[in-house]
């Protein structure tokens, strides 16, 4: 009763923010993404007759108290599905920071939604993977499938129609990267679970924002399938600053970028002015992603690099969806 699996995070070009079921996460529009072969999540789960509750380690430390309430209510759900009540050992480790806007929940739920099925046995198809993971974190949907993925955001109540399904192979763009420009390797203040509550709630710009989310998310389609890099960049650029609009415009305000995040934005634009091409796009964090094709990369990697406050940097292609592993944590 014990099983490991890996998943990556994925970076969304059309983002999703906002949710009109909260309870079964359901999103409010749909939403494309890259998964990327740089950052990944790894989790072995065990369920074990004697234990009397879950346990959860995250990078080799104990989980707080909201990691582990996350965690169990997402293996409750595991557990009716098979109609156990037995409580499970989890160990997850992540090659990157997590809770700091760089999709640590997408490769999270996505690595433990495969393992914890796993270890009791049932061996779920990828589209009943994908709405499960969904239930631990909605990004985490995406997480299942490699290379480019669209999660439907679907109409029905029960949630049957929302899942992710692929796009593109991740061998379909090889020459497409996304830089990840890590600034901070702190948790941010408010999660995006509870910011897009407060931005549904209390922003004047959300309903625009909701407005140009299918016209963005078929651009964004067609350029992936066409390899339009510009016409990628352009929509996922833009895209992310319509959804910061309407984190600015929150009672109260949600100013998730630093300074640097500025000054990088700036710097991104300014490298194009120049001739070189690349797009920046931010999730709910500081971390500023760059899109570029891989002659390019180098270049952009030298830049960032004389940036002020960018700590680190990671060149990731398109990466596989999530997979069993045979090396446990434990």
């Amino acid at each position: 009763m014990k099983a490991t699996a890996t998943a990556n995070a994925n970076i969304a070009l059309a983002k999703y923010w906002g949710q009109r079921d909260i309870a079964l996460t359901l999103p409010a529009n749909s939403s494309i993404s890259m998964t990327l072969d740089g950052l990944s999540t790894k989790t072995t789960v065990e369920f074990s007759g004697g234990l009397k509750q879950d346990s959860l380690k995250i990078d080799g430390h104990a989980a707080s108290r909201e990691e582990i309430a996350r965690t169990s209510g997402f293996l409750d759900i595991v557990r009716k599905m098979h109609g156990t009540q037995i409580f499970a050992r989890v160990e997850s480790e992540n090659n990157f920071p997590k809770s700091a806007g760089l999709a640590s929940s997408a490769s999270g739920f996505a690595a433990l939604a495969l393992a914890a099925t796993r270890a009791l046995g049932m061996e779920l198809d990828a589209i009943e993977l994908s709405k499960l993971a969904r239930r631990g974190s909605g990004s985490a949907s995406r997480s299942v499938f490699g290379g480019f993925v669209e999660w439907k955001k679907g109409s029905r109540e029960d949630g049957s129609d929302c899942y992710a399904t692929p796009i593109a192979p991740k061998e379909h763009w090889p020459e497409l990267k996304m830089i990840v420009a890590v600034l901070t390797k702190k948790e941010k203040a408010v999660s995006s679970e509870k910011g897009m509550q407060l931005t549904m709630s209390t922003s004047p710009l959300y309903n625009a924002w909701l407005g140009s989310a299918d016209s963005d998310l078929e651009a964004a389609r067609e350029a992936i399938l066409e390899k339009d890099f510009n016409g990628l960049g352009k929509t996922a650029e833009m895209n992310c600053l319509k959804m910061h609009s309407t984190m600015l415009t929150t009672e109260p305000h949600l100013i998730y970028w630093e300074p640097e995040t500025i000054g990088l934005m700036k710097g991104i634009m300014g490298l194009r002015e120049d001739g070189v091409e690349c797009y920046f796009t931010i999730d709910a964090g500081p971390q500023v992603k760059v899109l570029c094709l891989e002659k390019d990369a180098k270049r952009i990697v030298k830049y960032l690099s004389f940036l002020p406050g960018v700590k680190e940097t990671r060149v990731c292609g398109t990466g596989e969806g999530a997979r069993i592993a045979k090396q446990g944590l434990f």
